[in-house]
């Protein structure tokens, strides 16, 4: 009897649940309000400072908020009630954007005034946009998460088509501050949506992580966390290459086919529509193919796509080239968003999320550059045809990278390692701690054991600890001692709480080694010489 295919998720099936609804519709308002912001600024820069520095730090006033400060949004995400916290980072935008509306209106915009609204702007999108993409889990069931991540890409899209078509025609009949003005207004949607959402309060009996160790933490868990690596890597691969079509647009329209602006508009709207085939197709495509494959399969068509767009020669052929890129485009971004997702336990969701936003918006922005100043010396077709072979070249590199086989681990937390009692000041957070795990092992099992150590390495590491080795008695060669260092007690404590179900199989793979009646002992030492040692005994 062979087993039944999948049936695939309707790419629509999120829009059922009523909160992402509420969210979705809103964020696309918002983000339709962005993208009429950057049209508006860029237009009144041309009239305060028309020069091309000054209209390129538009961009950079956008842009460079998220390099500075994505991951400590992300730390903050994860350590605050992330409902308010993107209500306040709405609230922020609002303010600057009405603040900067209401100067428009009333001709007190300077050159700098702009930038610094700009980049006040860019600071909340930039605290915004980890919280966001984290949220995602918490609104969905897992088997409707690629569909919902997909609706978001979709939403993106359909906003960059639509906000600057009507950032034009607002411009031309009452100027960039009315732009200014209804961009505030678009954040009122999503502050009354997210004020609808009742979000179920996260349980623990520790005091929130420091935001400083809260950032150490989340590049410790990507450091030893092979498969949001893994995303991260495929991430680079695709969107240094991917950034020439977007960087050297502009001026395939203006210098390849010798068109305008409508023709700009006409691409970036194939585009959106190719995104929104994509996101269609999408949910067919994984009911097949692994994410993997898709993610392969859809950069070799970006590639190709490139190639098309850089020796098309006309506007049909180049707007075919871009409903193929905007397919191409959607499949990988929501793809590798997915993996992240799904490689993400809750606890770090947003600063893995940050670190994916540093990489996609880095990747995109070096890219951008260095495109631009290829096609300066060699021409635009030489430029997006180096570009295309370096992403064929990018998936063979990256080969290695897996970003599809960790979507159905389990990454809830277990409740599996019981929490410890520190005799004396249980509330003092001393540090740093010293764990050791006392094993009983079978002389003859021993390398097998170290080998499935290596694994329990990485999950101590990941979970907080700095230190972390396997000792082996000289005089008893059954005895083998697990020692690992946190840097604090209460950080210690969170690990227990960031032990998964996954995690749990592989603790009980080890235990499965240990010999006698009694589980391993552990031991707590706690640096200081008023706190004596806790002998306690756990079941792994």
């Amino acid at each position: 009897m062979t087993a039944e295919t999948p049936k695939p998720i309707s790419p629509w099936a999120p829009l059922y649940n009523r909160v992402f609804r509420t969210l979705w519709i809103a964020s696309v308002a918002s983000n339709i309000g962005s993208w009429m912001h950057e049209v508006g600024a860029g237009w009144l820069m041309t009239s305060l400072a028309p020069n091309p520095l000054m209209v390129a730090l538009v961009q950079a006033a956008t842009t460079a908020p998220v390099f500075l400060l994505a991951l400590p949004a992300g730390a903050l995400a994860d350590i605050v009630d992330r409902r308010r916290y993107l209500i306040t980072s709405q609230v922020w935008m609002l303010a600057m954007a009405a603040t900067l509306g209401v100067l428009t209106l009333a001709g007190l915009t300077t050159a700098p005034l702009l930038l610094l609204f700009t980049f006040a702007l860019g600071i909340g999108n930039a605290m915004m946009m980890p919280a966001w993409g984290a949220i995602t889990p918490e609104l969905v069931p897992r088997a409707e998460l690629q569909a919902a991540i997909g609706l978001n890409s979709m939403g993106l899209n359909v906003a960059r088509a639509v906000g600057p078509a009507l950032a034009g025609v607002i411009v031309a009949a009452a100027g960039p501050g009315a732009v200014f003005v209804l961009n505030a207004v678009s954040f009122i949607a999503v502050i009354a949506a997210l004020r609808h959402w009742q979000r179920p309060p996260t349980a623990s009996g520790l005091p929130a992580e420091r935001l400083a160790g809260a950032v150490r933490a989340g590049l410790r868990y990507a450091r030893h966390s092979p498969e949001l690596r893994a995303v991260l890597t495929r991430g680079v691969a695709f969107f240094v290459f991917a950034s020439a079509s977007w960087a050297l647009l502009p001026l395939i329209v203006r210098q390849e086919l010798h068109s305008g602006p409508g023709t700009y508009g006409l691409f970036l709207a194939c585009l959106g529509l190719g995104a929104v085939a994509g996101a269609l197709l999408l949910p067919h495509a994984h009911v097949r193919l692994s994410r993997d494959r898709i993610v392969a399969g859809a950069t070799g068509l970006y590639a190709l796509a490139m190639l098309a767009l850089a020796h098309s020669g006309n506007v049909v052929a180049a707007g075919t080239a871009m409903l193929l890129i905007g397919v191409a485009w959607i499949s990988v971004v929501s793809s590798l968003m997915t993996a992240a997702q799904t490689a993400l336990p809750g606890w770090v969701r947003a600063r893995g999320l940050a670190l994916f936003w540093v990489v996609y918006m880095g990747g995109m922005a070096a890219g951008s550059a260095l495109w631009g100043q290829v096609a300066s010396w060699t021409g635009i077709p030489l430029a997006l045809s180096v570009a295309a072979v370096g992403a064929l070249v990018g998936i063979a590199l990256t080969r290695s990278y897996r970003v599809g086989r960790h979507d159905v681990v389990d990454l809830s937390p277990s409740l599996f390692w019981p929490t410890p009692m520190m005799a004396g000041e249980r509330e003092s957070d001393r540090g740093p701690v010293m764990v050791t795990v006392e094993y009983r092992i079978d002389p003859a099992q021993t390398e097998a054991f170290a080998r499935t150590m290596q694994q329990i390495s990485r999950i101590r590491r990941r979970d907080g600890a700095f230190m972390w080795e396997l000792f082996w008695d000289v005089e008893h060669p059954e005895r083998m001692v697990e020692c690992f260092m946190v840097e604090s007690w209460h950080e210690h404590l969170r690990q227990h709480e960031r032990v998964t179900v996954a995690d749990r199989d592989i603790l009980e793979q080890t235990r499965a080694f240990h010999r006698g009646s009694e589980p391993p002992k552990v031991t707590h030492l706690v640096a200081g010489k008023t706190r004596p040692a806790m002998t306690t005994r756990f079941p792994f």
